[in-house]
């Protein structure tokens, strides 16, 4: 039978499956239950910096906004995190009233301080992050190429300190919540060669990181029976917005409507997926 992981892993370009076998088989869901267990306020962090475009990512922003809203049609309050270069993708795509917090790029004394001024505002009940590159064991963050991006990424890291239930969502190895499998992550060829260190609760890996959100999404609606995720049309647009508002692919760094290479169509039949999965359940 396919599950939520099988789809979120299929058309695996980067050799993220190779983790699977170091998690549980049911890791979206299990995510998903940290989540359900944990109600009240969510922050979700992403935001990737490509410094060949220097911009934002597409990977990351629409898969956090469609947790979000998920979360939203639960009753959770809902934060977003990220930093300058991602702030006006967030805002401008996450709709009106979304609260968008824009932690500054800073030392490591004063981000400490700002993640837990942070924490100590929204008191949140459950972290999420996805496709947010993470520090490495030097202090650094790396991109896919190993390249130094250290300038261009606030340390929010800090908010993940073990003090909130959390989950990470990546697709190559250098987010955060990779921790959970750095050696393993840095000893599969395909992947980083610099892992992140920051761990989290309850991983989940997946070929895209956005398709991962996806699917977080929808283990949500399978365990509450209720279909929360958006329409495949509003999943497009949601792309396309972060587009035209100045994120790019990662993989070619230039403003297409895409997602790591692949097309609005590969992207929305994958969405497609998830909606007839939870059909399959009777989830509506």
């Amino acid at each position: 039978m396919t599950t939520i992981e099988d789809i979120v892993l299929s058309n695996d370009r980067r050799g993220i499956t190779a983790l699977r076998p170091h998690l549980p088989p049911d890791f979206c869901d299990q995510a998903a239950k940290l989540i359900l267990d944990n109600p009240g306020t969510a922050i979700i962090v992403t935001g990737f910096y490509i410094l060949t475009a220097k911009a934002p990512e597409t990977d990351g922003p629409p898969g956090a906004i469609v947790i979000g809203k998920a979360l939203q049609g639960l009753g959770y309050k809902v934060v977003y995190v990220t930093d300058r270069y991602t702030a006006a993708v967030m805002s401008g795509s996450a709709g009106k009233g979304a609260e968008v917090v824009n932690f500054p790029i800073t030392g490591v004394e004063e981000s400490k301080a700002f993640a837990k001024q942070t924490l100590a505002k929204y008191k949140p009940s459950v972290l999420i992050a996805i496709e947010r590159c993470g520090l490495t064991d030097e202090g650094k963050y790396r991109n896919m190429r190993g390249l130094e991006i250290t300038d261009f990424n606030a340390k929010l890291d800090y908010m993940f300190d073990g003090s909130v239930p959390s989950v990470g969502i990546g697709d190559g190895g250098n987010e955060i919540g990779m921790g959970n499998l750095a050696s393993v992550v840095e000893s599969t060829p395909s992947l980083v060669k610099k892992a992140c260190v920051i761990k989290v609760d309850r991983l989940v890996i997946t070929s895209v990181s956005n398709w991962g959100g996806y699917g977080l999404a929808a283990a949500i609606s399978l365990r509450k029976k209720k279909n929360l995720l958006l329409s495949v049309k509003e999943e497009q647009e949601l792309l396309k917005r972060t587009v035209n508002l100045g994120a790019v692919d990662g993989m070619s760094a230039k403003p297409e409507y895409k997602a790591d290479g692949f097309t609005m169509e590969e992207n929305s039949a994958l969405y497609q997926r998830l909606h007839d999965f939870l059909a399959s359940k009777g989830v509506k």
